[in-house]
């Protein structure tokens, strides 16, 4: 199950990565380089949506789809609750030896307690 969602993703990857490669850029011109685009809105003119923006979205989301259920498998085949720590063995004594921390050096120079 695991091999043939993985084989769909790649291919369905691959359908994208040409399907967006087919697209023309919105500002294909010099004046779209320096920011002037022929509309005043926020995201430059919008036109109808084509053959190839429609591809795009089914593929887009065909690839999140595939890549949820990939994540889902491969965490059902891994086995919860497992983890590096708990397959290493525990020692009983630990990595470095344990020095006792050196006593605070006193100074030669007593303060003087006047009033």
């Amino acid at each position: 199950m695991y091999a043939l969602i993985l084989a769909v993703h790649i291919i369905v990857c691959i359908f994208l990565i040409i399907v967006v490669l087919l697209q023309s850029g919105k500002a294909a011109d010099l004046a779209g380089a320096f920011g002037g685009m022929g509309s005043q809105t926020a995201f430059g003119p919008r036109g109808s949506a084509t053959l190839l923006s429609k591809a795009t979205t089914f593929f887009g989301g065909a690839v999140h789809g595939d890549s949820l259920s990939l994540s889902i498998l491969a965490t059902r085949n891994a086995g919860l609750g497992t983890s590096v720590l708990e397959t290493t063995p525990q020692k009983g004594a630990p990595a470095m030896p344990v020095t006792p921390a050196p006593a605070p050096v006193q100074s030669a120079r007593r303060r003087c307690r006047c009033r």
